[in-house]
């Protein structure tokens, strides 16, 4: 009598088991509509193709080198009052003119969006795909004012207040640090309560002006002036290294932030870590603003930016945080100093993308996203 095979073992990690058994639960709605739309939209395509599911005209996701660079492929919706009728929306905020050494950030939202091209909507590790999930909206750049800081201020605090009024969740692509005071300013005035602020970064930018303008070096500094965005709702994460001015350090003690250094977060732990920065952030505060810096991360992860500094975080070890600090939600979210002349092949534009989408699915797999209206 012939033995029947014994059932092969499951070798496969939990993690990678969990990801596997999510996946089959998935729907495919998302990916059919894309279809459809791709071959009502882009023609059908020539007879010698045998996926029926390819159009003539590249619209969507496939191929990944080809499209029109929105964020993720997601729609270009050129009228900008129907931004609520989405879940998030992207924003590009071309400025450069708060940088104080190597210009470029301007450029940020262009080669976040082209290297997203990279990226399909679905994560395994986290278990989410975007496409199924929520809807995407690409609102396109604010016009900034190059040669007036103020102005340009003024520009980006009124695209984000009308995201953030629309329902729709505002993902901000910069653009020098300096967007980080407008961005909140456009956040806070339609909040009865006060919003807390969780920077990572390793340079402070708590310092009131630079070079006798307000600067990139100093968001924080006027962002915390706004009334109901009090400073000690504000959590630095990173801060360290050779370009932290002594004068933004002071700011920083004289008002009550909380600062957790690269070293703090690894001898700690990366959950206490989080949950430190959720703790303070959220103390009396209604809702609370991400402001990712590129440079948090080890320069040798991302060349293209203004101010790359060595000992900054792993990348794993940023992503890590920063999926755990939005478990609790978040009003918004920007990456700010990504300056693609710096880059080398693509890699601070894609950890740019990279951080966007791991908050993006932490929000849907702690039911923040989809927005309910």
């Amino acid at each position: 009598m012939t033995e029947e095979p014994k059932p092969r073992p499951n070798r496969s990690g939990p993690e990678a088991q969990r990801a596997v058994a999510r996946e089959a639960e998935m729907p495919t709605a998302g990916r059919d509509r894309e279809i459809a739309r791709a071959l009502e939209l882009g023609l059908v395509a020539a007879p010698s193709i045998k996926d029926r599911s390819i159009p003539t005209f590249s619209r969507g996701e496939l191929p990944h080198y080809a499209g029109i660079n929105t964020f993720l492929k997601a729609p270009y919706v050129e009228d900008v009052r129907r931004c609520g009728e989405y879940d998030v929306a992207v924003v590009g905020a071309p400025h450069d003119s708060g940088t104080t050494y190597r210009p470029g950030t301007r450029f940020g939202p262009q080669g976040i969006r082209r290297i997203s091209g990279l990226y399909g909507t679905y994560s395994f590790e986290l278990g989410v795909d975007l496409r199924e999930s929520v809807t995407i909206a690409d609102l396109g750049d604010i016009f900034t004012i190059p040669g007036n800081i103020e102005k340009s201020f003024d520009q980006i605090s009124r695209a984000v207040s009308h995201v953030f009024a629309s329902g729709a969740f505002p993902v901000v692509l910069g653009g020098d640090h300096s967007i980080g005071y407008p961005t909140v300013r456009g956040v806070a005035e339609h909040l009865d309560g006060n919003l807390g602020i969780i920077h990572f970064d390793r340079h402070v930018d708590t310092q009131e002006t630079d070079l006798d303008e307000r600067m990139h070096t100093t968001p924080w500094f006027h962002a915390t002036d706004i009334p109901n965005v009090p400073p000690t709702n504000l959590v630095q994460i990173g801060i360290g290294g050779w370009q932290a001015p002594r004068p933004g350090v002071a700011v920083g003690r004289e008002r009550g932030t909380t600062i957790m250094t690269v070293g703090d977060c690894v001898e700690m732990g990366m959950e206490a870590a989080i949950e430190t920065a959720l703790e303070v952030a959220w103390e009396g505060a209604e809702a609370v603003w991400l402001s990712f810096d590129v440079d948090c991360l080890d320069a040798a992860f991302v060349p293209g930016t203004g101010w790359p500094e060595p000992g900054g975080f792993l990348p794993r070890e940023a992503l890590e945080l920063v999926r755990g600090v939005s478990r609790r939600g978040l009003a918004g979210i920007e990456v700010v100093e990504c300056s693609p002349p710096y880059d080398s092949a693509d890699i601070t534009s894609l950890v740019s993308a990279r951080v966007i989408c791991d908050v993006l699915a932490t929000l849907v797999n702690y039911g923040h996203l989809p927005r309910t209206r």
